[in-house]
């Protein structure tokens, strides 16, 4: 049964518990945050554009932030957002207890360890920053859409928030990373190509993100409007 008004359509999910379908969703959001970070150390060249390899799942983090919101309201993406902050520390923490914790006497493979898995404070910070802003961000906008567009038109929120969203997660990752150490023109182009080619892969995935939104707003019986929504970010309870 889909709820109406911004309270009551929060109600039926929350009475009964978090759902399969709810956990589900945000165990592919996490897995995708943590694998992604994991395997950015690699570049790749694509059509002579080179790119972290995280581009093959790091957008689908956006995709599944965008069902999160679009199904379940800003409300619950912000819990999943701070969570998957949390969990991406968790991850970082033990990767660097691992680091520094002797190697046994016949294993040879710490330098290679600290080359792919270590990263510097510098690149941690920016990465986390740009996480938090992107996602955030890409959240509002599209409960912002939806509300605007009385639920219609979801291609147009998918899409719109992850431009502004993936475009301020490339812009802030790379200026607060690389400015100072690479050229403002080179640094400029690999925020442009991060960008583009985040924001290509979620236009390509819009029929799946429609098929997913479709089949969890039948099976949840809700469809959130954040008529009366606190955005604070940091309102994680509430």
């Amino acid at each position: 049964m889909v709820t109406t008004g911004n309270a009551a359509r929060r109600k039926p999910a929350e009475s009964r518990g978090y759902s399969v379908w709810f956990l589900i969703v945000v165990a592919l959001f996490i897995t995708s945050l943590i694998t992604a970070n994991i395997i950015a150390v690699k570049l790749i060249g694509v059509y002579g554009v080179v790119l972290p390899a995280a581009i093959i799942i790091f957008p689908l983090s956006y995709i599944f932030g965008d069902v999160l919101t679009e199904v379940y309201g800003y409300r619950q993406a912000r819990r999943v957002i701070w969570l998957g902050f949390l969990c991406n520390l968790v991850a970082v923490i033990a990767i660097w207890i691992g680091q520094l914790i002797p190697p046994a006497s016949f294993w040879d493979g710490q330098a290679a360890y600290e080359r792919i898995l270590g990263s510097t404070p510098r690149l941690l910070v920016a990465s986390f920053l740009a996480y938090l802003v992107g996602e955030f961000v890409n959240s509002y906008i599209l409960a912002k859409m939806k509300v605007a567009t009385k639920g219609r038109w979801l291609w147009t929120r998918t899409i719109g928030s992850t431009l502004v969203g993936q475009g301020l997660d490339s812009l802030v990752f790379m200026t607060l990373a690389f400015v100072g150490t690479i050229p403002g023109p080179a640094l400029f182009s690999a925020v442009t190509a991060q960008w583009l080619a985040k924001s290509l892969y979620e236009t390509a995935a819009t029929p799946l993100t429609y098929i997913v939104v479709g089949f969890l707003k039948r099976k949840e019986g809700i469809d959130v409007f954040d008529h009366e929504t606190r955005f604070n970010p940091l309102l994680i309870t509430r």
